[in-house]
């Protein structure tokens, strides 16, 4: 009875040897072995800069904003630009009536003239004269001023001549014209008359986890998106880095993109991935990886044959990952046509 059982027993684990020997054969092969060779891409595989990505998302920003006002309720009477119109520094945006800040401005005048004749008189009172301000006390020149009125009259002039200018706006920077929503011959209202926004170089304003800021530095490389338009992509670097960290552990971090081509707009929703460059490392397109048997393998092309390679990686971005382990520098690695490849099977190189 237990020779039966011993003989038994080995002969289950021949079987199960076996077994495992086959399952390891059939890891290799993944789909249909066929005499027709499938058609693939490769490249060779060369140490190259790689650049780690950490991605956020975020919105844009005009680095100079302004939202213009006027100093004064009278009505407007001429507006001179539109929204989305490009103003250069200087340029005249729109202008009130004069007529009653003109007459104040008069009034203001007269009413310093007379100061100015008050001041000479209580100055010639005391013995001095009015051009000869140097040599008068300061005490005395400060009594002779109270009684004259003539400070509160300097005052009211120069604020009239301040309320006469402020009646035309003028762009303080190079820029485009939005929220204008006041139309002519009407009071300008409690709310800005336009904003100026700056948008040729903006900013990409977003956040990163507080773990994640020992991996963004200034002068970082970051890559910038449109939501909206997804075709459309530029370059970046990092400019600020806010040194608090939010209740949520989030950190500010802002980045100068260029918008040559107009297409961003403040307060645009964008995607950012920030890069940063960890030298040279072996590197295969993430379309080059596939998963069999819930381990990383990649193809390499060797005698119009495709080799089955298992790989370990490390860091990766958004279409690389960085190879530590299973291939070496002069590799042909197929990164297109493998997802049902075998080892060995045929294949044939286009371009």
């Amino acid at each position: 009875m237990i020779y039966k059982a011993l003989k038994l027993l080995l002969l289950c684990s021949a079987l199960l040897a076996c077994s495992n020997k086959k399952t390891q054969e059939e890891d290799r092969v993944s789909g249909p072995v066929t005499d027709k060779p499938t058609e693939v891409k490769a490249k060779l595989l060369e140490y190259q800069d790689f650049n780690y990505e950490l991605i956020s998302n975020g919105t844009i920003e005009a680095m100079n904003k302004a939202e213009l006002r006027f100093q004064s309720q009278d009505n407007i009477v001429k507006i001179y630009v539109k929204n989305g119109q490009y103003v250069t520094k200087g340029q005249k945006l729109a202008e009130l009536d004069r007529f009653k800040l003109n007459n104040a401005m008069e009034q203001a005048r007269e009413s310093l003239e007379r100061a100015k004749l008050d001041l000479q008189d209580v100055l010639i009172g005391q013995g001095y004269s009015l051009n000869d301000s140097v040599r008068i006390p300061a005490d005395v020149m400060k009594i002779a001023k109270i009684r004259s009125n003539y400070e509160q009259s300097r005052n009211n002039y120069v604020l009239a001549a301040y309320n006469l200018d402020a009646a035309t706006l003028y762009a303080p920077f190079n820029g485009v014209t939005a929220n204008l929503t006041v139309r002519e011959f009407n009071q300008p209202g409690g709310e800005p008359f336009c904003t100026i926004i700056d948008n040729q170089s903006p900013e990409a304003v977003f956040n990163i986890l507080e773990n994640e800021l020992s991996l963004v530095n200034l002068n970082d490389r970051v890559i910038v998106t449109p939501f909206s338009q997804t075709s459309h992509t530029v370059e970046g670097r990092v400019s600020e880095i806010n040194p608090s960290i939010d209740k949520n552990g989030m950190v500010k971090v802002k980045a100068v993109v260029s918008n040559r081509d107009n297409k961003f707009f403040e307060g645009m929703n964008i995607k950012v991935r920030v890069q940063r460059l960890l030298g040279k490392k072996l590197v295969i397109p993430k379309s080059a990886l596939v998963l069999r048997t819930n381990r990383k393998v990649v193809f390499t092309l060797k005698n119009n044959k495709a080799i089955w390679n298992y790989v370990e990686t490390a860091q990766e971005n958004s279409d690389s990952y960085v190879i530590t382990e299973g291939l070496n520098a002069g590799d042909s690695v197929i990164y297109d046509g493998n997802i049902n490849l075998a080892h060995e099977a045929l294949v044939i190189l286009i371009k």
